[in-house]
């Protein structure tokens, strides 16, 4: 890597870190610079990616942890079935291309951001408002979102979030915490499938990481200190939906054009 490669991939890591911490998508930042600035091929570049997502992961966790947002949490029943689903997507990435599983991700970040808007306080409530689910219900849920993880990561905090405030009825912030542990558990294993088939540049990878930690450690710690921290992260997650719909249908390059 060159210097000047060196500086865009943590500055873009810090960018994604703080993204991810606080809402979700900031793959779409990594996966870009990886495939688009680096010339990875799009399997090392998905199990790359992961690298940068276990160290933010780790680093924001410890300011979640300091501010007690996991307080009566059972992981178990989160960590379980999304590992397996994630290591069965992992294993299913290395086989398939992923461009026809994105022409499916669009329509479904289309359908998250309409939900959003419907009954919008319950996206706003500083406590967790525990709901009891069916288990079949909960690890199947559980099973999906791991596998769609597993497979492609990115997205998969903004299906999270809205799967932990709408079924569980949790808080943003909590949610994001919850989140953290459960991304960060399955990463590790989905980086191990993808290292032991080759597709991880650790060099690359770690680079990226440090700045994703950074962002990320950065962003739990003030997440956790804000008195209005809900509303913002439900504003920020409406902007980062918004501005992901809009690249994702090209309209945004439409839109840049008008001013060009």
């Amino acid at each position: 890597m060159s210097s000047q490669e060196i500086v865009l991939s943590i500055l873009g890591g810090f960018l994604a870190g703080s993204i991810n911490t606080l809402a979700g998508n900031g793959s779409a930042i990594t996966l870009a610079l990886l495939t688009e600035m680096l010339s990875l091929p799009g399997n090392v570049a998905n199990g790359t990616n992961r690298i940068g997502i276990l160290m933010q992961g780790i680093a924001s966790w410890v300011p979640f942890y300091r501010n007690k947002k996991f307080v009566g949490i059972n992981y178990l029943k989160f960590i379980i079935p999304t590992s397996i689903g994630a290591v069965c997507g992992a294993l299913v990435s290395l086989k398939i291309s992923s461009d026809q599983f994105m022409a499916v991700y669009r329509y479904l970040m289309l359908l998250l951001l309409i939900f959003m808007f419907i009954k919008p306080d319950r996206w706003l409530q500083t406590m967790p408002q525990s709901k009891e689910v069916s288990p079949w219900i909960s690890h199947l849920v559980l099973l999906i979102l791991g596998f769609y993880g597993g497979f492609i990561q990115m997205g998969m905090g903004l299906f999270f979030l809205a799967v932990m405030v709408v079924i569980w009825g949790g808080s943003l912030i909590t949610s994001n915490a919850i989140k953290i542990v459960i991304v960060s558990v399955y990463t590790l294993l989905v980086l191990i499938v993808f290292h032991f088939h080759h597709s991880v540049r650790w060099d690359i990878g770690i680079v990226i990481g440090v700045g994703q930690a950074l962002g990320g450690w950065l962003t739990a710690h003030y997440a956790c200190k804000w008195r209005f921290a809900e509303l913002w992260a439900y504003r920020f997650l409406l902007l980062i939906m918004i501005m992901t719909l809009l690249h994702l249908f090209q309209l945004d390059s439409l839109i840049l054009s008008l001013f060009t």
